[in-house]
């Protein structure tokens, strides 16, 4: 086999391994260093040191300590702690173990169940009241989070059985929940941007000027979607009786000052610190897991048992992220070492693709990859084979980020891995059936869809943010 060959099959070896399901950081390190120990191997290196011990005559402890010594000497050995050296010391991935620390502490400062209520009250009014305070609930609580499965699982523990005492559809309020949840990979701070911008090199902070727009423009399809569908069909969210009726307009005014304007001037000012520049996105985590803090502190909600637990969730998951980038790194190193990356660009060459098509082509694959896939190992793994293609369709790699960042909400709302549903199935009560939470949010997903070609016809829609704070 030729060396390209070789690369091709250690790409399908690995997709083929991980469909078993086996961690996917450990099988990306195992066949990036057995794979590159094939590609770096250099005979005359690696037993230099056997051979002279053995001209010298040298005892049998020095024998096999240099044998030893000859089978490590091996230059992927060097890649692999390179880029173990290079993930623990990038600046950009310094604001995730912040971020997730900020989001943990939020989620365990018993502020959604206040933020929720509120919301329902100052709803009250508008058809679908309760789904309407749900998806922004959701839309808050995943933008200071950006974890999925914690917005789903708190959400459906408190804002899908108070729907469902009020009678609404199953599959409405179930829909609501799952989409709603999803939106923190989009709307800035994400984390799936800064790990974007990680692989990508694109900068962090044009990336979260150009996902705003977008991501409250789907926000609001979504928010359109629920009253137009509670208008045309009232049956599906009947009005909650008596809900808020004896509060006044101070009392509601005070709920939403001491609920709602907290934890958004939080986003706020962490968001805006990044965006004009004040603070590098680091510093700006920082600042806002300290906010967070001081926000648990405000509501009497931080203890010694919260504070342990956002602390191991963030490490767990931040250890996760890093040894995700240095496996990654070393199977794409020796990957294109091996001329995997060239066979991919003369393939694609070959096709005689138009942008337009490329990516169409590129989007599939990454929408079918949400299937058996976290975002993390998408953006981390896969993305890496589109980026080195990218400048031959003239495509810009902000613009791609902002599609793949669409594209991955489909992956957590389409059956039969529709992540955020297994979530919800996993706390909602009984009676509820999974084909019933994946009916809901299939809604969802065309609305992503359509968001996706508004954006490709008017990207100015992504440009116009970026373009007015930093310019072109």
């Amino acid at each position: 086999m030729t060396d390209p060959q070789v690369a091709v099959a250690m790409l399908g070896i690995f997709i083929f391994i991980i469909l078993l399901g086996f961690p996917i950081a450990f099988t990306l390190m195992a066949m990036g260093i057995g794979f590159g120990y094939y590609a770096y191997y250099d005979a005359g290196r690696m037993w230099m040191s056997y051979t002279r011990a053995l001209q010298e005559d040298a005892g049998a402890f020095t024998l096999v300590q240099n044998y030893i010594g000859g089978f490590l000497n091996n230059r992927v050995f060097d890649l692999f702690v390179n880029q173990t050296y290079s993930v623990m010391a990038n600046d950009v991935l310094t604001a995730v173990p912040l971020f997730l620390f900020m989001g943990y502490v939020v989620e365990r400062a018993n502020i959604v169940d206040r933020l929720f209520q509120t919301l329902s009250v100052t709803t009250r009014r508008l058809p679908g009241s309760m789904a309407v305070a749900a998806l922004i609930t959701c839309t808050l609580f995943a933008t200071a989070t950006g974890i999925v499965g914690a917005v789903v699982t708190l959400m459906g523990l408190l804002a899908f059985p108070a729907m469902l005492k009020a009678r609404y559809d199953t599959r409405f309020a179930s829909g609501v929940i799952c989409a709603g949840g999803t939106l923190g990979i989009l709307i800035p701070p994400s984390i799936m941007l800064i790990v974007y911008a990680a692989t990508s090199g694109v900068s962090i902070v044009r990336l979260y000027a150009g996902a705003l727009l977008p991501g409250f423009l789907l926000a609001g399809m979504y928010l359109i979607y629920i009253v137009i569908r509670a208008i045309i069909q009232p049956g599906l969210a009947p009005k909650a009786e008596k809900l808020g009726e004896d509060i006044g307009l101070f009392q509601v005014v005070w709920m939403l000052l001491t609920s709602f304007f907290p934890l958004a001037f939080l986003i706020t000012a962490v968001l805006g610190a990044i965006l004009f520049g004040f603070a590098t996105p680091s510093e700006a985590a920082a600042i806002g897991a300290l906010g967070g803090l001081l926000l648990a502190m405000a509501y009497r909600a931080l203890t010694w048992r919260r504070l342990q637990e956002s602390v191991y969730l963030t490490v767990k998951t931040t250890a996760m992220v890093c040894w995700l980038f240095v496996g990654s790194w070393v199977f794409a190193s020796v990957f294109s070492y091996l001329g995997g990356e060239q066979l991919v660009r003369e393939f694609v060459e070959g096709l005689s693709l138009t942008p337009l098509q490329f990516l169409l082509l590129a989007q599939l694959i990454i929408f079918l990859l949400g299937w058996p896939l976290e975002w993390s190992e998408i953006i981390i793994i896969f993305v890496p084979i589109f980026l080195p293609l990218l400048p031959m369709f003239d495509i810009d790699p902000l613009f791609f980020g902002i599609l793949i960042a669409l594209n991955l909400q489909t992956s957590f709302l389409t059956p039969p891995m529709a992540m955020s549903a297994y979530y919800l199935k996993g706390i909602a009560p009984p009676g509820v059936q999974l084909t019933q939470i994946f009916s809901g949010s299939l809604p969802y997903v065309a609305m992503v869809f359509l968001t996706m070609i508004l954006l490709y016809n008017v990207p100015a829609i992504i440009y116009w943010l970026p373009q007015l704070v930093y310019g072109r």
